[in-house]
């Protein structure tokens, strides 16, 4: 099994999603995240190749971080890219 495996934080657009179809098109198998799964549902709709998931998680949520990861082990048994392209807003400090 030489397929790469990635996990794109903040993929349902912008930069998260660009550099996703750059990822899809050099072979690797993606795993899009971001708050909304409708939107990372269709993000993962224009990806090229086979055997993207798109799973919903807040990284502000330290469950939801748990759960993003477990699901990337039992979909994959690993991970070889993590991009943490994902925003959060808060108070200027």
């Amino acid at each position: 099994m030489n397929q790469k495996i990635a996990l794109i934080t903040g993929a349902g657009s912008g930069v998260g999603l660009a550099c996703a179809h750059r990822l899809a098109k050099d072979g690797f198998t993606l795993v899009l995240t971001g708050r909304q799964q409708d939107k990372i549902d269709a993000a993962c709709a224009t990806l090229d190749g086979q055997g993207h998931i798109a799973v919903a998680a807040d990284v502000g949520v330290e469950a939801e971080v748990d759960a993003l990861f477990e699901r990337v082990e039992t979909t994959f048994g690993r991970l070889d890219l993590l991009f943490n392209n994902a925003g959060r807003n808060g108070p200027a400090v």
